[in-house]
């Protein structure tokens, strides 16, 4: 006997396939978080926990769960956006040796320099991005100190390269400088002046 109404032989109706979907949704995962902050940030926009886990439409008591530590999220936001930006550096320059080496540092600080979220982190929290990106403590730094470390010793096995130092210390030091330009405005008020730098890296790998 068929329902009120008469049966439907046509297919499920449109509030049947919404059910349906809702019933397959993927709940959100750590990466998810991951994704959603760099947008944030990438937005100009505070990475705000509340904020965050009602975006994911999950718990605070959650997201900390998953990420640690609002800290241990910037890092983690900061070095994926680097990660990439480096990798994209590698495939782009064509130079070779520590002409390589100086093109791919001076152009990851200048697009440190120009990305409206770095701007924005460092203009409202700008101890707190000095604090998280240069102390060793904090996992960025070493990470970033093997990246280049890598890249100096790619040009070394090579023989496009020759350097009379131990390329951790030279990989630390590139880093240094990066750094000490990435925060030039916090440390000394002058605005950071990226052919300086570039003149300190020549010197640095000549």
């Amino acid at each position: 006997m068929s329902p009120v109404g008469g049966s439907d032989a046509r297919g499920p109706t449109k509030l049947q396939q919404d059910l349906a979907a809702l019933k397959k949704r993927t709940r959100p995962t750590p990466v998810d978080a991951l994704r959603q902050a760099k947008r944030n940030f990438l937005r100009q926009q505070r990475i705000d926990m509340s904020v965050l886990a009602e975006q994911l439409e999950i718990s605070r008591v959650t997201l900390y769960r998953w990420v640690g530590s609002r800290d241990q999220l910037l890092v983690e936001v900061t070095w994926s956006l680097t990660e990439f930006t480096i990798g994209e550096l590698n495939r782009e320059v064509r130079e070779t040796g520590s002409e390589r080496v100086v093109r791919i540092a001076v152009g990851f600080l200048e697009r440190v320099l120009d990305n409206a979220g770095m701007k924005h982190w460092i203009a409202t929290e700008g101890e707190l991005a000095m604090r998280l990106m240069t102390r060793h403590d904090t996992g960025f730094q070493p990470r970033l100190i093997e990246a280049f470390r890598q890249i100096l010793q790619e040009e070394t096995d090579a023989g496009r390269m020759s350097l009379p130092a131990d390329l951790n210390e030279v990989a630390y030091v590139i880093v240094r400088i990066i750094e000490s330009y990435t925060y030039l405005n916090l440390i000394t008020g002058q605005e950071p002046n990226i052919e300086k730098a570039e003149g300190v890296l020549r010197l640095l790998l000549r």
